[in-house]
């Protein structure tokens, strides 16, 4: 039996309202919408892990997956980690870790502010300024062994970068690369 048109229509019609409405109520509910980075700041990011080590990376906020589908792949080795809350970038970043039987990757529908981080060797986030003001609470707060912190844009308030690539973009974005430790340097 072949679909009328018009039903076909209403179903797309249905998804695109559904699609629509999850990302709205997400963005309301969360204060902030699931943007991906860009292609220059994925770049510049997977280089700043490549001076990380071999611990376990866990991506704050890993959206539509762009990020942590492009290092668990990369990094076949290391556990990667990311952690969604809006429930349709979730979903699809689960979907394409199944497709692509990408064993070293979890991923969690949680908040990580409630998360425990302590396993993380790394921690990568692109968030808006408030958010990493409280990541940096979190960090003091929990004495976590983590190592290093990667923020794509945003800067973490209270602690000096090691280092920073500004990418070659109309705005000069910044991606920052923090040692993070009980002896390295808070400003």
């Amino acid at each position: 039996m072949i679909i009328p048109d018009i039903f076909l229509f209403i179903i797309l019609a249905f998804m695109m309202v559904f699609v629509a409405s999850s990302i709205v109520y997400s963005t309301i509910k969360l204060g902030i919408t699931p943007m991906p980075s860009s292609n220059k700041a994925y770049l510049a990011m997977m280089q700043l892990v490549d001076e990380t080590g071999s611990g376990t990376i866990i991506d704050l906020g890993s959206g539509w997956g762009n990020f942590v589908i492009r290092i668990a792949k990369k990094y076949p080795q290391r556990k990667i980690v990311g952690y969604e809350l809006s429930y349709l970038p979730w979903l699809t970043s689960s979907l394409l870790k199944k497709v692509l039987g990408l064993k070293n990757l979890t991923l969690h529908r949680q908040n990580f502010y409630k998360a425990d981080l302590s396993k993380a060797s790394v921690l990568v986030c692109y968030l808006f300024p408030e958010a990493m003001g409280k990541i940096d609470e979190k960090l003091r707060l929990e004495q976590a062994d983590i190592n290093f912190l990667i923020s794509n844009n945003f800067a973490l308030p209270s602690w000096q970068p090691s280092k920073t690539i500004r990418l070659d973009d109309f705005y000069k974005s910044p991606v920052y690369l923090y040692k993070i430790g009980k002896d390295e340097a808070k400003l």
